[in-house]
């Protein structure tokens, strides 16, 4: 860098005090390594201003310089008003001297803005006009002049060189940088990097030195940067051709991968349809001699266009019910173009008829939605309406498959959304607990806020929400939604108020643990809000609650519960505060309600993991081995009494005992037992048992006989119990009031009159049908609310 000075006309001086008609001074002191140049319009020189308008005589150049060495460069182009120098008033010129020591190019770029090239007669609408100069044996070259926001997007200039940028007095600078560094070894003074825009699209580019001639024997070069699935073609306008001495002036054509075309200005330029290529504009040794020869000067347009052909898709939703499609681009460098009714656009939303066009769109480069809104302002007006979520058929002409469906809705003034999956219960998509079904469901309130994301199968019969909210339903696995075989998903229905923010009714299967999440988790869930799991069991099971990744708030207010309780009970099972120690498990036998609710948090968050696995009950393995033993003991009796029968009748055949009637009342067994005793002392009152037919039949047959007993009357079965073992005939003979030869009939005695409490213990036993309680309840109560506490 050279010391710091500054130059006024051909004056070098190190300070400079300006003064403007006798009033105005301004102080200068310029940046070290900075040279300020002020030169006047005329050959007037002074450090004294005496002019109202000093912008129209003066102008006002800071030069810099960057030089480079083969691996880098001192510095970059910034531009930057400096404090030190109140220059606004004036024509400003910055100028950045670039100078490398060895063969390679300096490198500046240009890609966070751009840079258009302008004829040299041209102003930029911003007042920033960039210039860049070769320095060159016969003299500078001006590559170009040039504005910003182009495709121009970096340059590599021949050492040495310059880049200037103008300013006109009034304007602004803007602030800005650009970098430069180390190029390649060019043959060339310049070469610029062109990047072509995508779609359709025209640029234009002027030969150096323009409206002047390209110098002699000089070479410069483009390197333009093609989009993929596109094509360039190439014109020459306005070609002035100069008188050439030797060579000839021609054009040269590089790609990758490619031979070099070499053809004549005059020639028919081809089509570029493989990627990036190079194009280099070469001049001859021109006669200098001659007035009449102009040189050579060109204005180069480039047309770009896509390879691939327009896709036309009309799309009608006027009769699918307020649905609307949405389109977007999910990568700006892509290739894709998307068209509403041939208006080229970034985003499309679709609502009723529209015909759209893509081109070079591929299913990756864009994302297809769809939303649609269902909602109820008066309750008795949807009260008996069921909404199906089912996912749209779309046209097949769309480039991307549909990825996600999202339905809001909103229910009457303090209603519900009541959710039921047509593909069977739900299940939470959690960790241990993973989705692996092709669709996924997430569940939102109406403030983004996210309840849960759900799947099928599970154990979550329905869902009910007391608020606005949305459902999406979006593909796993990359599957596309319009593949399902089943267009319903959910079924939606706004009912009354519920007593709770969240209900959910869940019906757990054996052997399957289930796993079930406050809302929003792992987020914890709202300030005062609540949830109640309504958990069925089934008959002759009993379920193991586990409270997991328990996360507990300090509350400001109220207190943050956890509380199960059967249905029907009045009395919990389980009660927990987020400031009480409890127990993280619990068995519950038979139906319950799961309820939790939040405080007021003054920080941290309350959420719970809640893991339900289902056991046969223990009661249930008690009633089973009474019932076991019970039934031993009963085989146990039978066998006892049918070993004795058949001890008993084995005596019998044995003894061969007869029984001889007589009619004195005596009744004796003759054989081994001898005579019989009197009747105080034998035991033939004593029967091991009666035979009725013996009774009543034989013993009245030979009693008539023998006179005893008049007409035989036909037998009546025996109505009564057996009241006494003693020998009924002997009976009767010994009663004197009993007349001779008339017989009696037989009356048996009543049946004992049963006490009260036995009819009612009969009464008892009676088994009752009751609801199987493995069947779902319909909108059950959750019984005593289980509101949170006010205080501690």
């Amino acid at each position: 860098m050279s010391s710091t000075r500054v130059t006024l006309g051909f004056l070098l001086l190190n300070f400079v005090t300006v003064i403007v008609s006798g009033v105005l001074k301004l102080p200068i002191t310029p940046d070290r390594g900075t040279t300020l140049i002020i030169s006047s319009n005329n050959t007037r020189v002074s450090v004294e201003f005496q002019c109202l308008r000093h912008q129209h005589v003066f102008n006002v150049e800071v030069v810099r310089n960057i030089e480079c060495t083969t691996k880098s460069c001192s510095g970059h182009i910034i531009q930057a008003d400096s404090s030190s120098l109140p220059l606004l008033d004036f024509n400003r010129k910055f100028t950045w001297n670039l100078k490398s020591s060895a063969l390679k190019a300096v490198k500046i770029d240009f890609s966070n803005t751009g840079l258009r090239q302008i004829n040299p007669s041209d102003r930029c609408p911003d007042g920033h006009s960039y210039t860049l100069q070769a320095f060159q044996t016969t003299g500078n070259v001006s590559v170009g002049k040039y504005c910003r926001m182009g495709p121009v997007v970096a340059s590599q200039i021949l050492s040495p060189g310059s880049f200037s940028l103008e300013v006109p007095a009034g304007q602004k600078l803007q602030n800005g940088r650009f970098d430069v560094s180390v190029g390649e070894e060019i043959k060339s003074l310049a070469k610029m990097t062109v990047m072509v825009p995508k779609g359709t699209s025209s640029l234009n580019l002027l030969s150096p030195n323009f409206p002047d001639s390209f110098p002699d024997n000089g070479a410069m070069e483009w390197y333009f940067q093609v989009p993929d699935k596109h094509k360039t073609a190439l014109q020459f306008l306005n070609v002035t051709k100069p008188h050439c001495l030797k060579k000839e002036t021609a054009v040269e054509y590089h790609g990758k991968g490619r031979g070099a075309v070499v053809l004549s200005l005059s020639d028919p330029q081809p089509e570029q349809k493989q990627g990036h290529f190079t194009l280099t504009l070469r001049n001859c040794e021109m006669d200098t001699r001659s007035a009449a020869s102009p040189g050579l000067l060109l204005n180069l347009k480039v047309s770009s266009s896509r390879t691939g052909t327009p896709v036309s898709c009309k799309v009608d939703l006027s009769r699918m019910g307020g649905l609307s499609l949405h389109i977007e681009k999910l990568r700006p460098t892509s290739v894709c173009e998307m068209k509403v009714n041939s208006v080229l656009k970034e985003k499309i939303t679709v609502t009723s008829k529209s015909e759209l066009t893509f081109q070079d769109c591929l299913p990756e480069d864009i994302q297809v939605t769809a939303t649609k809104t269902i909602e109820c302002s008066v309750h008795k007006d949807c009260s008996e309406t069921s909404y199906h979520l089912s996912v749209p058929m779309l046209p097949l002409c769309l480039p991307a498959p549909l990825i996600s469906m999202t339905w809001t809705l909103r229910p009457p003034q303090h209603g519900t959304v009541e959710l039921t999956s047509t593909f069977g219960p739900l299940m939470q998509s959690l960790p241990g607990q993973q989705c692996n079904d092709s669709i996924i469901f997430t569940f939102s309130e109406d403030d983004g806020t996210t309840i849960g994301h759900f799947c099928t199968p599970g154990a979550i019969q329905k869902v009910q929400i007391h608020t606005n909210m949305s459902v999406t339903v979006s593909g796993m696995g990359g599957k596309a939604l319009r593949t399902l075989s089943k267009p319903v998903l959910l079924e939606a229905v706004f009912k009354e108020e519920i007593s709770e923010r969240y209900i959910f009714t869940v019906s757990p299967k054996k052997d399957t643990p289930v796993l079930l999440a406050t809302p929003g988790w792992p987020v914890g869930m709202k300030s005062y809000s609540t949830v109640s799991w309504i958990v069925t069991i089934p008959p002759k099971m009993e379920a193991h609650l586990m409270f997991a990744n328990l996360s507990q708030p300090k509350c400001s207010n109220r207190h943050t519960n956890i509380r199960v309780q059967r249905v029907g009970c009045l009395e919990e099972e389980y009660s927990r505060r987020e400031d009480e120690e409890a127990e993280s498990e619990i068995t519950v036998n038979g139906n319950f309600y799961l309820n939790m609710s939040n405080c007021m948090p003054e920080r941290g968050d309350f959420s719970v993991t809640t893991k339900i696995t289902l056991h046969k009950s223990k009661n249930l393995l008690l009633t089973i081995i009474l019932s076991v033993v019970a039934a031993l003991l009963v085989i146990f009796t039978i066998v006892l009494v049918v070993v004795c029968v058949v001890i008993r009748k084995k005596k019998k055949k044995m003894d061969h005992q007869v029984s001889i009637y007589n009619p004195n009342g005596t009744s004796f067994l003759p054989g081994p037992n001898g005579f019989p005793k009197t009747r105080e002392d034998n035991e033939s009152h004593v029967y091991a048992s009666i035979e009725d037919s013996l009774v009543y039949t034989d013993l009245l047959r030979k009693g008539a006989e023998m006179g005893i007993y008049g007409e035989l009357d036909t037998h009546q079965p025996f109505p009564g119990q057996i009241v006494s073992q003693k020998p009924l005939v002997s009976e009767i003979a010994a009663d004197d009031d009993i007349p001779v030869g008339v017989y009696q009939k037989f009356q048996a005695p009543p049946l004992p009159i049963r006490p009260p409490s036995h009819m009612q213990a009969l009464q008892d036993n009676v088994i009752y049908q009751t609801e199987d309680p493995s069947e779902e309840e319909n909108s059950p109560n959750l019984g005593p609310r289980l509101e949170p506490e006010g205080g501690d």
